[in-house]
């Protein structure tokens, strides 16, 4: 009897893929994620955003929360900035040894990094509370920030200005541009009090010395009027003794 030999039959069964996860390649960061408004983070994650985004001119890291301003129009910001900047520019020129800075970070704590439109401050040996840090950030309070706000809405003049309450900055100047008023803040027992003009309508730093400000004329886009009256606070014997005393101090001109 003959013996039947049956071909064996292998069945192919289709076997899905498996997904690898491959390691980044050696010298190949993961991709930073944009800043976007409303984000919570940490000082160093906001950080590290804002550093991968070399194009975004200004963002600002406030009790954790990332804001983001509208772009810059002229008459609401960019002209009363550069009229600031003006005003403040001429009394760092006639004072050697304190520093003015114009949109510059300033570390305050680990949810707080603001970038305030300008601001003055003494040098750490002269008495002043912030310091440059190694990698070129202002950290701790200026004596002195000034922001210029839409309106008396603005988020400078509430979440900021406590933010900088908090941490003793003891000056804060706050132009509100739609409602044309400007706030001048001192710290005094923690709360902040707002300076008062004279009878000459000036209105004078406790700080610094010979800052004077000439509230109506800056309101009425007169310049002029304004740099004369700092020149007049800039001639007294008060702003002459601060600025020997920031020579005995040994603080040179930054």
């Amino acid at each position: 009897m003959e013996t039947q030999i049956r071909p064996t039959v292998i069945e192919r069964r289709s076997i899905a893929p498996r997904r690898v996860r491959l390691p980044a390649a050696a010298g190949v960061e993961a991709r930073v994620p944009p800043l976007e408004a409303g984000d919570r983070l940490t000082r160093a994650e906001f950080e590290r955003r804002y550093d991968a985004m070399p194009q975004l001119k200004k963002a600002e890291l406030i009790e954790g929360v990332v804001y983001m301003p509208s772009p810059i129009r002229h008459r609401r910001h960019g002209k009363p900035h550069a009229q600031m900047m003006t005003w403040l520019g001429l009394y760092s020129a006639a004072t050697p040894g304190i520093d003015l800075s114009d949109n510059v970070s300033v570390r305050l704590d680990r949810v707080n990094e603001l970038q305030p439109d300008a601001l003055l401050r003494l040098e750490t040996a002269a008495g002043g509370a912030s310091r440059i840090s190694a990698d070129d950030y202002i950290e701790g309070p200026p004596e002195l920030v000034v922001e210029i706000a839409s309106s008396s809405v603005s988020y400078d003049l509430h979440a900021k200005l406590r933010v900088y309450r908090r941490h003793g900055v003891q000056e804060y100047l706050a132009w509100r541009v739609q409602d044309q008023g400007i706030d001048w803040f001192r710290l005094e027992g923690g709360q902040y009090v707002a300076l008062t003009a004279d009878e000459d309508r000036i209105v004078r730093s406790r700080v610094f010395p010979g800052l004077w400000l000439d509230v109506p004329a800056l309101l009425a886009g007169d310049l002029a009027a304004v740099l004369a009256v700092l020149n007049q606070g800039l001639a007294t014997a008060e702003h002459a003794a601060f600025v020997a005393r920031l020579a005995g101090s040994g603080v040179e001109e930054s």
